[in-house]
């Protein structure tokens, strides 16, 4: 309240605390006005002293109201003639903004619609551009894939086989392997997936042609076979050494097809690599030449007579596999398309093979697995007993020296250039597989 103005007996200080509470008040009030003991409680007279405040307010507004018309008058009106002056001037504003915003929507945005219709257009062109020719490129690629694997010719061919094209081929898949795996956002082979004649291409070209040549790889070293033991002559002819190199080309051709056409994914790298294709190829030639050799060994044991060429035969394979130990080691894993580094020169086909067979060579792996499968066949052929089991017995000697003289046989390196390293260990093991298992 000002100077100028009568005191009022109202407390407005109460009124005007933030922390004002009307139930709060009205419970002083009435406590003030009665004795809490008192039964019932007068309310009049509170209620009396409320209502006489409010009248007592009313009647200060009233005069408050009634000595600052004037003022109040006078000052509503300067306020409504600034705000008229306001208004004048933001109307002007708002005039010359719509006036701008006009001429902007004509020289920018109805040209920015354009233009962004126009980059559209453009952007979709490009992609079109882009998966037009990804798709180009594969069609290129899929007839070159058709032309050499028709290079390869062989049997039911009018051709001559060229084992080299299979290598040429692997190449080709690797190339439409590398564009189908870029599949991602900005990537050449984005969309393809979506392109009929993409997935036609892949699924009646591509996949068979890569299950086709594949096939015919590990044909190749199936069937690998490069010792002498068992031609007429027993020595090695010009026309077998022709052959002999001709079956190293033709193999060393299945060993990079197979290594080439490995499974890989994105995640793949050259140190995470392994060319599973190649391995388990080896491995199946390796189990078939032991499973042939333990076969035939454990038959001629319980018929003596056919030991000699037994073990001529089992010489033999062991000299394959020797040769095929050089092959791999002479033969150096090649750069692969879809992985940016390049292996070390020093890197060879016969590293991952040794690896995985847990071996320090291939024939040492074979003269051990097959002494240790050969143990219980010999005293199997013991325990029957009869004329067989007498036979071994009554020629334990001869069988010892035969069975020696196989090991140091298929130590020969194709040719007769020497051996590989020294056999006794192996030579050994296989002697106690059979003589150890005759009493």
């Amino acid at each position: 309240m000002s100077k100028d103005e009568e005191p009022s007996y109202i407390d407005y200080e109460a009124f005007l605390d933030p922390s004002f509470s009307a139930t709060s008040f009205a419970n002083t009030l009435v406590l003030a006005t009665n004795n809490p003991s008192d039964t019932p409680l007068d309310l009049s007279t509170p209620l009396s002293r409320v209502l006489f405040d409010v009248q007592e307010v009313d009647t200060h507004i009233d005069t408050l109201t009634t000595k600052s018309a004037l003022p109040l008058l006078q000052h509503t009106r300067d306020h409504a003639e600034s705000s008229g002056r306001i208004l004048q001037e933001v109307e002007g504003q708002v005039a010359s903004l719509t006036e701008s915003f006009r001429t902007l929507e004509r020289e920018v945005i109805e040209r920015y619609e354009v233009a962004e219709q126009v980059r559209l257009t453009a952007e979709r062109l490009c992609e079109t551009v882009k998966l037009g020719r990804a798709v180009a490129r594969c069609l290129m690629l899929g007839r070159q894939l058709e032309v050499r694997m028709s290079e390869l010719g062989g049997v039911g061919s009018a051709k001559k086989e060229d084992h080299r094209a299979m290598v040429r081929s692997a190449d080709t898949i690797l190339s439409l392997r590398q564009i189908f795996m870029a599949s991602g956002a900005g990537e050449e082979g984005e969309g393809l997936d979506k392109v009929n004649v993409v997935q036609t291409l892949k699924n009646e070209l591509v996949v068979p042609g890569e299950r086709s040549i594949a096939s015919r790889a590990q044909q190749v070293v199936k069937e690998f076979s490069m010792s002498s033991l068992l031609s007429s002559s027993g020595q090695t002819s010009a026309s077998t050494y022709a052959q002999t190199e001709d079956t190293k080309s033709r193999t060393t051709s299945a060993l990079l097809t197979l290594y080439l056409v490995s499974p890989t994914s994105t995640k793949t790298t050259l140190e995470s690599f392994h060319p599973t294709l190649m391995l388990n190829t080896i491995q199946e030639y390796l189990q078939t030449q032991l499973k042939s050799s333990l076969a035939s060994l454990t038959r001629s044991l319980g018929q003596l007579p056919t030991l000699d060429r037994t073990l001529l035969e089992i010489s033999a394979r062991c000299q394959n596999i020797t040769s095929l130990q050089y092959l791999l080691e002479a033969t150096k894993a090649p750069s692969h398309p879809l992985f940016p580094t390049t292996p070390t020169s020093t890197s060879n086909f016969l590293q991952p093979v040794l690896h995985v067979l847990d071996t320090s060579s291939l024939p040492s792996y074979f003269w051990r697995s097959l002494a240790s499968n050969l143990s219980p066949r010999v005293q199997e052929i013991m325990n029957r007993g009869g004329v067989s089991a007498r036979t071994l017995r009554s020629n334990k000697d001869r069988v010892r020296d035969a069975v020696r003289e196989c090991v140091m046989r298929g130590s020969q390196v194709v040719g007769g250039k020497g051996s590989v390293g020294s056999w006794e260990r192996e030579a050994a093991v296989m002697v106690g597989s059979v003589v150890g298992q005759i009493k």
